[in-house]
Parts: structure tokens; C-alpha cells; sequence
């Protein structure tokens, strides 16, 4: 794999304009407003002594944001998996995303969006968490103190 540097990945985000980033921070209000950001569709069940896990289906707002990184696109190709710091970051309740830069809260919405496709339900969670929130919040302080009025 190239290092991120090769593929411009950081050059890129760090000329995104505010226009760029609207589809994403938008979001905020409605992510704002939720607590529960998935809806059971089929709950658990046992037969014959067999467990059959139930179905859950992502809230609006979920899907909305997965678009918007994809499209953005702020979605990286990079060892998230042994991105010790990252990992430390997202797990850290109390981190103060304010003090990293955008780049690397890219990254680290990289890491939990790639994260969900490995341990189904790992996306849902940062949202009721509010790791997601407190990372687009930070990004959009960062993003309007550097806009010029």
C-alpha cells in the first residue's frame, strides 16, 4: 500500500471548501435530534435450541452519512486496522477531537466506517455513542474558523 502522501489523500481533504463538506455536516442537526439510530426488523429467536439472531436496519441518517463520505469522498485506502493511535482516539470518550486535524478525523472516520463492514453494527454504535457527532462538530469549528466571511 502507498502511503498516504502518494495518493495526495491529505493535499486533497485540506482543499476541500465548505461547499465540499456541506452534504456531511448537514447531517449534525438530525444526528442531533436522534438516540437510537437503528430500528429491529425481525427480533431474535430459538428453535430447537438453535439462537437465530434477529434483523436490524440502519436509521435514514446512517445511510445518508455513508453516501455523503463516499461521495465527499473522504474515505481512505490505509491500514486502519493497525492505527493504534486512531483506535486509542475513537475509544476515548473524553478525546478532544478539536485537537487533531482534519485529515487525520477523516482517517478516523475511515477506520469506523470500514470497522462496520467487520463487526456489523459498529457504525450504529459510534453514532448512539456520540463519537460521530463530537468528530463532524469538530470539523465543521475547524472548517468555519479558516472561512473567510
Amino acid at each position: 500500500m502507498k502511503p498516504l502522501e502518494e495518493y495526495n489523500y491529505i493535499g486533497r481533504v485540506k482543499s476541500m471548501t465548505y461547499e465540499d463538506w456541506k452534504p456531511i455536516l448537514d447531517l449534525i442537526p438530525a444526528i442531533e435530534k436522534m438516540k437510537i439510530y437503528s430500528v429491529e426488523v425481525e427480533p431474535a429467536r430459538e428453535m430447537d435450541g438453535v439462537i437465530e439472531l434477529g434483523s436490524w436496519r440502519e436509521d435514514d441518517v446512517v445511510t445518508e452519512f455513508l453516501e455523503a463520505v463516499y461521495t465527499i469522498p473522504i474515505i481512505n485506502d490505509f491500514n486502519w486496522g493497525g492505527w493504534d493511535e486512531g483506535r486509542a482516539m475513537a475509544s476515548n470518550r473524553n478525546f478532544d477531537y478539536d485537537t487533531v486535524d482534519i485529515p487525520t478525523k477523516c482517517m478516523l472516520i475511515t477506520a469506523i466506517v470500514r470497522n462496520d463492514r467487520f463487526c456489523d453494527g459498529a457504525l450504529v454504535d459510534t453514532f448512539e455513542d456520540g463519537t460521530i457527532l463530537r468528530i463532524l462538530k469538530s470539523i465543521d469549528r475547524q472548517i468555519n474558523s479558516g472561512r473567510k466571511l
